[in-house]
């Protein structure tokens, strides 16, 4: 298995505890940097790694603290996302509930290089247990003198706070969060003016994902330089993958950038293969808002090279025949999954989740939805499929924020790649009716069963 940064101690007994994350090289990175680097210094660093935001835009996180507006008289803040809402993804979760430390020392590096005094971390509602993990590992923090006031004996002062979330997916958007941390209806801002110059309480404001402020640790403690040896090209350091869906090891990975699919997918050390030995149908590499891929093109690329776990390497040939590494949850199915269903499933998630703001929106993924619901349950229509297209073309890139984007390009996607499977569903309705229809009767494409 490639190498561990974050998981590295994660099966160390009490490794959640202040006492035993000190003893395996915790909070080394606030001690690094409080006492021998400026902000800036520290700053520079993480550009130097090259670490990218692991939430899901894959932005530059060094790049993204540069824009603060540092001139500003306001009070600067640091907001950890952690309103993981993105179905498939599941590694926040697991770093926060197994070695919360990680995180709040992360956060403390990370506010001195932004020159926050107060910062929060806002987490999904739902993960009220991971909320009292996080609570007690900040008591800790502060009873050892990490959190406070003089921080290690130096000028610096932080509090920390964590916020419970809105229950809703869209607060995962950062302006939606910013308005949800200041007791509002979590609806995304328009922008400009973007949040590193008028965020939380229109204050300069950076909102980072768990995994990426929790890098900031390593990134430190090694050197941007030698961080940015990790991994390949433009996608440094290592990602974690919430790996699920029709495989043999589902879980949390800590993966090296530049590993390639197959090896990830087949491999012992990884997912372990399809589970019953059956064929892979599609994958879904980011989470449920990125493009879909058949075998053939989550393997390989259009080129025909073989495809690897990088930002680069996944979007290879665009949305015509690649994808996004996204969040990284990694949704596997195999040769009895219904594209249909899932589809379906993914656009009702969608239209629930939407704030309503924006009319094609609020109206499209309600169609979206309906059209799909009526396909699946074998009332389809003949035009139903170029309808879905339209709608989505419709929704895509005429929102305030990337939910409508989200809730577009798994349609489009899908019936680019699996328009005969759509087709099936509208031409032979009573093949599908039974929701299992694929685990009865293997799906065979319909222009092959027309010349039956």
């Amino acid at each position: 298995m490639g190498r561990q940064i974050l998981l590295e101690h994660i099966n160390v007994p009490g490794i959640n505890t202040f006492d035993v994350y000190r003893k395996h090289g915790g909070y080394a990175s606030v001690e690094k940097a409080l006492k021998t680097m400026t902000p800036d210094e520290v700053t520079e660093e993480v550009k130097k790694s090259g670490l990218r935001g692991r939430g899901g835009a894959g932005f530059p996180a060094g790049m993204k603290w540069s824009f603060l507006d540092r001139k500003s008289e306001k009070p600067r803040y640091l907001v950890c996302n952690a309103d993981e809402s993105e179905p498939g993804t599941f590694k926040d979760r697991y770093l926060m509930e197994k070695i919360p430390h990680v995180l709040i020392e992360g956060m403390i590096t990370s506010s001195y290089a932004l020159g926050a005094k107060t910062s929060y971390i806002y987490v999904r509602g739902e993960y009220m247990y991971v909320i009292r993990i996080l609570e007690q590992a900040i008591q800790e923090a502060y009873a050892k003198g990490f959190l406070g006031k003089n921080i290690l004996g130096t000028d610096y002062s932080l509090d920390l706070y964590v916020q419970p979330g809105g229950g809703a997916y869209i607060c995962g958007e950062e302006t939606a969060l910013l308005e949800s941390l200041e007791g509002k209806r979590g609806n995304p801002r328009l922008k400009p003016p973007f949040p590193a110059v008028a965020g939380l309480y229109a204050s300069p404001t950076v909102v980072n994902n768990v995994e990426t402020i929790a890098a900031v640790c390593s990134i430190v403690n090694l050197g941007g330089d030698e961080y940015a040896k990790i991994g390949i090209g433009k996608s440094t350091g290592t990602k974690l993958i919430s790996a699920s869906g029709h495989i043999n090891k589902p879980g949390v990975y800590e993966i090296e950038l530049g590993l390639p699919v197959e090896e990830f997918i087949y491999s012992d050390q990884y997912c372990g293969g399809i589970w019953k030995g059956r064929k892979m149908k599609a994958v879904v590499a980011g989470g449920s808002s990125v493009p879909i891929l058949p075998t053939e093109l989550i393997l390989k690329t259009a080129k025909g090279e073989p495809r690897l776990m990088t930002y680069e390497s996944l979007s290879d040939g665009g949305f015509v025949s690649g994808t996004m590494l996204g969040s990284g949850g990694f949704i596997v199915m195999d040769e009895t999954s219904c594209i249909v269903r899932n589809l379906w499933t993914f656009t009702r998630f969608y239209h629930h989740e939407s704030c309503g703001q924006c009319s094609p929106c609020r109206e499209g993924t309600g169609w979206m939805e309906k059209v799909l619901h009526r396909i699946e349950h074998g009332h389809g229509h003949e035009g139903d499929i170029d309808l879905l297209v339209d709608v989505a073309k419709k929704i895509e890139g005429n929102t305030i924020c990337p939910l409508g984007d989200a809730a577009a390009w798994p349609v489009a996607s899908a019936i680019r790649h699996f328009r005969e499977e759509f087709e099936y569903h509208v031409r032979y309705p009573e093949k599908v009716k039974n929701p299992k229809h694929f685990e009865l009767e293997p799906f065979v494409p319909a222009s092959v069963l027309a010349t039956v």
